[in-house]
């Protein structure tokens, strides 16, 4: 029997996010993207179905490879604008008790000193219900927007991801030891100051000085997800992540990537279970097959072919509209998303994808491992499958029409999995990190690197 299934909503505070057009579907909230309810809403959603997470997507650059610029991208509101997703949680937090958030930001955006407060206060806050996405962020357009410069290489980009981790890690777990707060009323005395250090960092991308400015948060460092697949991106997941979250188009390279990454998690001194990975989906349920596909067909009236060339061209760095719709895809390096190109290419050489093909699949779910389309039963087959034969741990569920498709999931396919007995019937108590791992591991294991900043 399969094991237990872990979810995450997949989302990002734009008009759209991975299904190209479908805002103008006539159910579709996603134009009230700025409207806090829109979020709350979701929110309540996403803890009713028991997910784990609400993962959100994010990121300052513009789709401005296809054609040569932005302009499609704006056009056709394809992630485009975005706001600040960070901003978003306190209000979800009020209206949940469990449902923990994974927030994106950027290793080459954000200064270690101000992010480890930040995160510190959403983790506080939250009641230990805060993880954090670490991206390193390619796009020539943000890092322009922010200093004037493109983005550094690829593999250059994970080095300073490596520094920056380090430096994050003694503030979270260094600069306070257990025990520093004393909340003393009858003495007068907050905290030992004996017991709280100056971080003294001086490295090759940072230097910082000075104390953590918050007390340590009930996980002191968020829960660490990581969603690069690149052969540089699989060593720093292997290192630092805790979840790690792919895309692919077949479980054939879905389970080579699991098994890597596993792999590595071993040789950097950890256990290869010590890392969880969520596979993207998008699905499309409804009380029958026939039903569900035919709301499969009404949503694709709504798609954008030119945001899906436009979406797919900026992750690989390749410009669409220079090639002919039946043309093979081939490698090309560049130093955008390289598991996007990749996973077509290199992957699975025994498979030839076109970019009509790719198209297609970018249609709905943004190319996907999966876009599943059914009934309760059809959807749950497939996704014990894709774990049974991929040693995926979950899935970070995205939509197609907001919130329809995530109200749908909850109603009829999350009971169907309660009932097969592979996924939970309530939330364990605890941090996001003890929902995930156990009671008792709300901090980061001693064999994970950021162990070794904690004073004895």
């Amino acid at each position: 029997m399969s094991k237990e299934i872990r979810l995450n909503a997949f989302s990002l505070a734009a008009p759209s996010h991975l299904s190209m057009g479908l805002w103008r579907h006539p159910r579709d909230r996603s134009l009230e993207y700025n409207q806090l309810s829109y979020w709350t809403d979701l929110a309540q959603i996403a803890e009713k179905g028991k997910f784990d997470a609400l993962f959100l997507a994010d990121g300052i650059s513009l789709y401005d490879v296809y054609r040569g610029s932005a302009d499609t991208a704006i056009r056709h509101g394809v992630q485009f604008p975005r706001l600040d997703p960070l901003l978003l949680v306190s209000a979800m937090a009020h209206v949940t008790t469990h449902l923990g958030f994974g927030i994106t930001s950027s290793v080459s955006y954000e200064s270690p000193y101000m992010f480890a407060r930040r995160m510190s206060t959403l983790d506080h806050i939250t009641g230990g219900r805060a993880g954090w996405n670490i991206v390193t962020s390619f796009g020539d357009s943000g890092t322009k927007a922010l200093n004037g410069q493109a983005a550094r290489a690829h593999d250059d980009r994970y080095d300073v991801a490596d520094e920056y981790m380090s430096l994050v890690y003694q503030y979270w777990e260094g600069s306070w030891e257990d025990g520093a707060v004393l909340r003393d009323r009858e003495q007068g005395v907050f905290a030992d100051p004996a017991r709280i250090h100056k971080v003294e960092h001086e490295g090759e991308f940072f230097r910082s000085e000075g104390i953590h400015i918050c007390e340590p948060s009930p996980q002191r460092t968020p829960l660490l997800f990581q969603a690069g697949t690149s052969e540089r991106g699989k060593t720093f997941a292997a290192r630092h992540a805790e979840c790690v979250f792919i895309s692919a188009p077949s479980k054939k390279v879905v389970k080579n990537a699991v098994d890597d990454i596993r792999q590595r998690a071993v040789q950097a001194g950890r256990p290869a279970d010590s890392i969880k990975v969520f596979l993207s989906l998008t699905a499309i349920p409804a009380e029958t097959d026939e039903q569900a596909q035919a709301k499969y067909q009404d949503y694709l009236q709504y798609t954008s072919a030119e945001g899906a060339a436009a979406l797919f061209s900026r992750w690989t760095g390749i410009d669409l509209a220079k090639y002919g719709l039946d043309d093979p895809i081939q490698y090309v390096d560049s130093n955008h998303m390289q598991s996007a190109i990749n996973n077509y290419t290199r992957a699975d050489p025994d498979k030839v994808w076109t970019f009509r093909e790719i198209l297609a699949r970018v249609a709905i779910g943004g190319g996907s491992a999966n876009l599943l389309v059914g009934s309760p039963t059809t959807i749950a087959d497939q996704m014990q499958e894709w774990v049974d034969d991929t040693g995926i741990d979950g899935f970070n569920l995205g939509y197609a029409v907001a919130h329809e498709s995530f109200q749908d999931f909850v109603d009829l396919v999350v009971p169907e999995l309660q009932r097969r007995g592979v996924y939970k019937q309530d939330y364990a108590p605890g941090t996001l990190r003890e929902k995930i791992y156990g009671s008792g591991q709300a901090r980061l294991p001693d064999d994970h690197p950021a162990a070794r900043a904690r004073r004895a």
